[in-house]
Formats: structure tokens, sequence, C-alpha cells
């Protein structure tokens, strides 16, 4: 199928350019109904014994600026550790980059070892000590690009689940949530449970490629904790909802699926793209927000909606509700298909 099909009109004026607060005071679009709520409400949208799977993954401080030999300035965004010293790295700009060019950055120094793709280079960091301690001084936490607004506390780009640090952009779902939503939701009988995965810039940047079968996927590193299989494990045994806080939750779940809606603890590497006519393993429904038009996270939820996502993101945009990362959400209760047995 053609990726320009996952293409649609994102009026400006619908992309979010602040935070709202409190978190859970946006607004939740529920796919089964077409009834947008508050997304405070969701424990009244769940049912006792609902588990909710978030993600735990932090942002990491992943923008940096150096001085070429030349002089001349670049723009490091950090997305990847590839081993002690080499990371992949979105540089900006890089046309004239090549192996070998070094860059000076405050604190450390660096080396590009590889050609550019689309910007994207391996860059060894040579630091005058251990290079996340290093970025935690040095590094932004690097917030969108579409972001033009303004947040008094850097820490409104973490959930309140953030712990693990490995990402380059925020799991967005999870930034609906407060601790007092979270008690009110254990009130009603939901659980929750963590897994990590460490979003990368594949994740939310346009495909590039025409048609989706020539779309390849970045791998992503996930966790899935013994005790977040333990709890799906638990919730399939009373019959009970798996539902995704997220896009990079559902990929996560769905790449350690073994079988009967189950999932295996451990660590591994994700490339797994969601397409029309996926069949479902362990994920029964999705919160997620409103994504950027030509993008493998639209994709995903054309998976799981059919045709209708259409329909749905434009009755969003005509009511108002906030698109993109700082956006509003929505509810994916009921996806087409069915969990498969495998």
């Amino acid at each position: 199928m053609d990726t320009a099909h996952y293409a649609y009109d994102l009026p400006a004026s619908s992309i979010a350019q602040s935070a709202i607060e409190p978190r859970d005071a946006s607004r939740l679009l529920v796919t089964s109904t077409g009834v947008d709520h508050m997304f405070r409400d969701l424990p009244m949208l769940l049912q006792r014994g609902d588990l909710l799977v978030v993600n735990r993954t932090r942002v990491r401080a992943a923008r940096i600026h150096g001085v070429k030999e030349t002089g001349g300035t670049v723009e490091a965004l950090l997305l990847r550790r590839v081993d002690a010293d080499r990371w992949q790295a979105l540089m900006r700009p890089s046309r004239r980059l090549r192996p070998g060019v070094r860059i000076a950055f405050h604190g450390a120094e660096g080396e590009v070892r590889s050609v550019p793709d689309r910007g994207v280079v391996t860059l060894a960091i040579t630091a005058e000590d251990e290079t996340e301690s290093w970025l935690d001084r040095a590094g932004e936490v690097p917030l969108p690009p579409y972001f033009h607004g303004r947040l008094d506390d850097p820490e409104r780009y973490q959930t309140i689940f953030a712990r693990a640090v490995g990402s380059a952009a925020a799991p967005t779902a999870g930034l609906h949530f407060t601790e007092g939503l979270t008690a009110r939701l254990r009130q009603a009988g939901v659980e929750l449970a963590e897994v990590e995965l460490d979003v990368g810039i594949d994740t939310f940047r346009p495909m590039s490629a025409g048609q989706l079968a020539d779309h390849v996927m970045h791998r992503e590193r996930y966790v899935v904790p013994g005790p977040a299989a333990e709890a799906i494990a638990t919730a399939r045994r009373r019959e009970s909802r798996v539902i995704a806080v997220g896009t990079t939750v559902m990929r996560t779940l769905e790449s350690a699926a073994i079988g009967d809606g189950l999932v295996s603890p451990g660590e591994g590497n994700s490339d797994l793209f969601v397409t029309p006519g996926y069949r479902r393993r362990v994920v029964d429904a999705l919160v997620t927000n409103f994504h950027a038009p030509g993008t493998t996270l639209v994709v995903l939820v054309a998976a799981l909606l059919g045709p209708r996502w259409r329909d749905l993101y434009a009755l969003a945009i005509e009511r108002g509700l906030r698109f993109l990362s700082f956006g509003d959400a929505m509810f994916i209760d009921d996806p087409i298909g069915g969990r498969v047995a495998t």
C-alpha cells in the first residue's frame, strides 16, 4: 500500500503548543462511541480487572551543541547508544559531515564515524567523565521540532512513570497521567504494569519509502520485566483486557508475545511495523495521542481502526482536540479483528 494513503491535512492550529495543566485535564476521544471525555474520566471508562501497561522510559538530555574544526556549528541529537563510546546521532546540518570530522562539545570531543544517512551518523564521543553523567550536565532534553511553546519545567516532558533513561522522545500517551489519577485507577480495580521501550527517531518521523512494504523500521531496545509478564498472565487468567498506554507499549508487548496472549520477560530489540492486516497477539485496546501525518504511528492506528481512522481524526480536528506530543488522546477500545493465539 502507498504510504501517501496515511497523509492527512493537519492545521497548524490543531498542534498543541502548550502543556495543559493538570496533565489529566486533556481530552480523551473514545473510538467506540465517538464521545470525548476528560482524560481524568479514564477510571469510569475502564473495567475492574483491566491491566494498563505503561512505558517507564525516561527522555535523555540528548541534544548537544558543538563546533567543527572548521568553525562551523552543529547540533547533535543522540538517538541510541551503540556501545561504550559510540552513538547513533541525528546531526544538523549534516551536509558536509564525513567520517573523521571532529567536533568539540562542551566537556567532550566527538568524531563522525559514518557517512550521514538522512542526517543520522555514528558519532564517537569521549567525555570528561561517564557519558550519561556528562549528558546530564551538558545536554538538553530534546523537545519536538513542531513544539514552539515553552515549558516552565523540563520535567513536564517526562511521564510520571519515567525512570529508565534511554529515549530520544517521550512516550506521549503517558504524559496524561497524574499520581492522583493512577491512585483512582487502582481504587477502581484497574491494575498497572511497566515495560520499557527506548523511543528513537524512526518512531515519529515521516515515512520516506513509497510503499509500506519498503519502509524499514529502526530497531529499538525494549525490556519486559518479570512482574509485567506475570501481570499480563494474571489478567489472562481472569479474562481481563490488556491495554497498552502508547504505541511504544503496544510494539513492546507484541514483540515479546509468546502465544495465548502472554509475553516473555526479558530484553530485546523491536523493529515491528504494525500495518493494516496485522493480527494482534497481546494487546486488547490502546490509549494513544493523535499523530503526525504520514508517520508509522498513523499506520498503526489505521491497523487498529481500519478506514474509519480518517473519520475519527477529522472529528477530532472539527471538535478542536489538540494533536501531537502535548495534545489530547484517543482510547481505541474497539480495535478491528480479535487477538489471535500463536
